[in-house]
Protein backbone atom coordinates (compact mmCIF):
# COMPACT_ATOMS: atom_id res chain seq x y z
CA UNK A 1 0.00 0.00 0.00
CA UNK A 2 1.15 3.60 -1.04
CA UNK A 3 2.54 5.29 1.88
CA UNK A 4 3.05 9.22 1.21
CA UNK A 5 5.37 11.13 3.29
CA UNK A 6 6.64 14.90 2.82
CA UNK A 7 9.97 15.52 4.31
CA UNK A 8 11.32 19.61 4.49
CA UNK A 9 13.93 22.11 6.62
CA UNK A 10 11.73 24.73 8.23
CA UNK A 11 11.89 27.57 10.93
CA UNK A 12 9.22 28.07 13.41
CA UNK A 13 7.43 30.69 10.64
CA UNK A 14 7.46 28.15 8.09
CA UNK A 15 10.36 29.17 6.21
CA UNK A 16 11.66 26.70 3.49
CA UNK A 17 13.31 27.93 0.57
CA UNK A 18 15.15 31.72 -0.71
CA UNK A 19 15.67 32.52 -4.45
CA UNK A 20 15.14 28.53 -5.34
CA UNK A 21 17.24 27.06 -2.37
CA UNK A 22 17.79 26.34 1.09
CA UNK A 23 18.33 29.57 3.10
CA UNK A 24 20.68 27.86 5.65
CA UNK A 25 23.47 25.05 5.56
CA UNK A 26 22.62 22.69 7.56
CA UNK A 27 25.45 19.53 6.77
CA UNK A 28 23.54 16.80 9.67
CA UNK A 29 20.17 18.00 7.34
CA UNK A 30 21.38 17.06 4.16
CA UNK A 31 22.61 13.52 5.45
CA UNK A 32 19.41 12.57 7.50
CA UNK A 33 17.53 13.37 4.32
CA UNK A 34 20.12 11.29 2.50
CA UNK A 35 19.55 8.21 4.79
CA UNK A 36 15.89 8.88 5.20
CA UNK A 37 14.78 8.92 1.48
CA UNK A 38 17.47 6.69 -0.02
CA UNK A 39 16.05 3.45 -1.76
CA UNK A 40 12.78 5.52 -2.29
CA UNK A 41 11.01 7.29 -4.99
CA UNK A 42 10.95 11.34 -4.43
CA UNK A 43 8.28 13.17 -5.96
CA UNK A 44 9.52 17.07 -6.93
CA UNK A 45 8.06 19.74 -8.76
CA UNK A 46 9.99 21.02 -11.88
CA UNK A 47 11.36 24.38 -10.04
CA UNK A 48 12.56 22.28 -7.14
CA UNK A 49 14.64 19.66 -9.63
CA UNK A 50 15.57 22.24 -11.15
CA UNK A 51 17.49 23.59 -8.19
CA UNK A 52 19.28 20.27 -8.08
CA UNK A 53 21.58 21.87 -10.50
CA UNK A 54 24.42 19.06 -11.27
CA UNK A 55 23.21 16.83 -8.25
CA UNK A 56 20.30 15.84 -10.22
CA UNK A 57 19.28 13.01 -10.30
CA UNK A 58 19.76 12.07 -6.40
CA UNK A 59 21.06 9.03 -6.59
CA UNK A 60 19.76 5.64 -5.39
CA UNK A 61 16.10 7.55 -5.44
CA UNK A 62 13.84 7.02 -8.30
CA UNK A 63 13.26 10.82 -9.37
CA UNK A 64 9.47 11.81 -10.00
CA UNK A 65 8.96 15.46 -10.90
CA UNK A 66 5.29 16.55 -11.45
CA UNK A 67 4.78 18.82 -13.97
CA UNK A 68 1.68 20.80 -15.55
CA UNK A 69 3.50 20.44 -18.78
CA UNK A 70 2.45 18.03 -20.74
CA UNK A 71 6.03 17.90 -22.45
CA UNK A 72 8.44 18.18 -20.45
CA UNK A 73 11.03 15.64 -20.07
CA UNK A 74 14.69 15.45 -18.64
CA UNK A 75 16.90 12.61 -18.37
CA UNK A 76 16.62 10.50 -15.04
CA UNK A 77 13.22 11.97 -14.06
CA UNK A 78 9.94 9.97 -14.52
CA UNK A 79 6.97 12.89 -14.99
CA UNK A 80 3.63 12.77 -13.56
CA UNK A 81 0.99 15.38 -13.74
CA UNK A 82 -0.96 15.01 -10.79
CA UNK A 83 -0.99 12.88 -7.35
CA UNK A 84 -2.95 10.11 -9.10
CA UNK A 85 -0.46 9.35 -11.59
CA UNK A 86 1.41 7.68 -8.28
CA UNK A 87 -0.94 4.93 -8.20
CA UNK A 88 -0.62 3.80 -11.68
CA UNK A 89 3.10 4.01 -11.98
CA UNK A 90 5.89 1.34 -11.33
CA UNK A 91 7.22 2.73 -8.10
CA UNK A 92 10.88 1.68 -6.79
CA UNK A 93 9.23 1.35 -3.49
CA UNK A 94 5.66 1.80 -1.80
CA UNK A 95 7.30 4.78 0.23
CA UNK A 96 7.04 7.64 -1.23
CA UNK A 97 8.36 11.17 -0.25
CA UNK A 98 7.66 14.40 -1.36
CA UNK A 99 10.50 16.32 -1.56
CA UNK A 100 8.83 20.26 -2.39
CA UNK A 101 8.59 22.77 -3.17
CA UNK A 102 5.60 24.20 -1.37
CA UNK A 103 3.31 24.00 -4.24
CA UNK A 104 4.10 20.64 -4.13
CA UNK A 105 3.78 20.23 -0.63
CA UNK A 106 0.15 21.96 -0.85
CA UNK A 107 -0.80 19.66 -3.30
CA UNK A 108 -0.29 16.43 -1.63
CA UNK A 109 -0.49 17.58 2.48
CA UNK A 110 -4.26 16.46 2.46
CA UNK A 111 -3.02 12.71 1.13
CA UNK A 112 -0.03 13.03 3.21
CA UNK A 113 0.32 10.17 6.07
CA UNK A 114 3.38 11.57 7.53
CA UNK A 115 5.44 14.97 7.47
CA UNK A 116 8.86 14.51 8.88
CA UNK A 117 10.29 18.33 9.44
CA UNK A 118 13.35 19.17 10.48
CA UNK A 119 12.99 22.39 12.68
CA UNK A 120 15.63 24.85 12.33
CA UNK A 121 15.81 26.44 15.57
CA UNK A 122 17.46 30.21 14.23
CA UNK A 123 15.11 32.05 12.40
CA UNK A 124 16.10 32.85 8.52
CA UNK A 125 14.72 35.06 5.84
CA UNK A 126 13.08 33.68 2.50
CA UNK A 127 10.67 33.73 0.21
CA UNK A 128 8.93 30.25 0.20
CA UNK A 129 6.22 28.93 3.20
CA UNK A 130 5.49 25.94 4.02
CA UNK A 131 1.66 25.59 3.87
CA UNK A 132 -0.21 25.60 6.77
CA UNK A 133 -0.31 21.82 7.84
CA UNK A 134 -2.33 22.20 11.50
CA UNK A 135 -5.43 20.79 9.80
CA UNK A 136 -3.75 17.67 9.36
CA UNK A 137 -0.79 17.21 11.53
CA UNK A 138 -0.60 18.63 15.74
CA UNK A 139 1.04 16.26 17.27
CA UNK A 140 4.78 15.23 16.70
CA UNK A 141 7.67 13.24 18.33
CA UNK A 142 11.26 14.29 18.06
CA UNK A 143 12.95 11.51 16.86
CA UNK A 144 16.37 12.91 16.39
CA UNK A 145 18.71 16.51 17.94
CA UNK A 146 21.05 18.61 16.70
CA UNK A 147 22.41 21.81 17.96
CA UNK A 148 21.27 24.10 14.74
CA UNK A 149 17.37 21.65 14.90
CA UNK A 150 15.84 18.99 15.46
CA UNK A 151 13.33 16.18 13.62
CA UNK A 152 10.24 15.96 14.29
CA UNK A 153 7.91 13.38 12.58
CA UNK A 154 4.01 13.87 12.51
CA UNK A 155 1.82 11.73 11.98
CA UNK A 156 -1.70 12.10 10.19
CA UNK A 157 -3.89 10.43 12.23
CA UNK A 158 -7.28 10.41 9.92
CA UNK A 159 -5.11 7.87 7.97
CA UNK A 160 -3.87 5.17 9.82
Amino acid sequence: MLKLTAIVAMTPERIIGKDNDLPWRLPEDLKMFKRTTSGHPIVMGRKTWDSLGKYKPLPNRQNIVISRDETWQDEGADVIHSPEDLKTMTLQDEHVFIIGGAQIYSLFLPVLDELIVSYVYEKHDGDTKFPDFSEYFTDYEVIEKFEEFEVRKYTNELRK
